[in-house]
């Protein structure tokens, strides 16, 4: 059977994208490594602060030890009392360089490329700024509940340990997936 030029041309395109994710991804993996650290940091920080809009607390301090960040939270209605929230970076940033060897795979496919690019690296800072947000405000709501500091409502403990269950089981996982496959039905060639 002979191959028409257009399924050779296929193959050899396939073939590209794999050479291409086998060389990114030990690369990015090396280089995330590197930075993991301080993006992680930025990322909590800033996300920690923007929870003090919807939360009843205010924003005290933060401490890196390692690849955890400790945010401290004080209670608008208990100012004396403070609350520590440890958050491991790499529980929300593991996936980073599969996400990026995905994109990098996809340059082949894609038109559009800056804008894809773009949008992809907006989407992966928000799901980590999500990340944050829903597990600061799930464990703020719980500790603030138990230690008496914030009137018991069943309503709002289902919602945020909904919405940091969610985020935790679901959108972490498959984040290089959903980036992956927004980019590809989005910009495709």
């Amino acid at each position: 059977m002979r191959e028409t030029i257009q399924e050779l041309r296929h193959k050899g395109t396939a073939f590209k994208a794999v050479v291409i994710f086998l060389v990114a991804y030990p690369v990015f993996l090396v280089s995330w490594i590197q930075v993991k650290d301080y993006y992680g940091t930025a990322v909590t920080v800033t996300a920690s602060k923007l929870l003090t809009l919807v939360a009843d607390v205010t924003y005290e301090s933060f401490e890196r030890t390692g690849d955890t960040v400790e945010v401290t939270y004080s209670p608008l209605s208990r100012p004396n009392m403070l609350v520590d929230i440890p958050i491991k970076t790499s529980s929300y940033t593991f996936n980073a360089p599969l996400t990026f060897a995905l994109m990098a795979t996809l340059w082949l496919f894609l038109k559009k490329k800056p804008r894809a690019y773009g949008e992809a690296l907006i989407i992966l800072l928000c799901v980590h700024f999500l990340y944050v947000f829903s597990l600061e405000s799930k464990t703020l709501t719980e500790t603030l509940i138990q230690q008496g500091a914030a009137p018991k409502s069943d309503l709002r403990l289902f919602v945020t340990q909904f919405f940091w269950s969610f985020t935790d089981n679901m959108v972490i996982r498959f984040e290089p997936f959903l980036i992956g496959f927004y980019m590809f039905i989005r910009f495709r060639k």
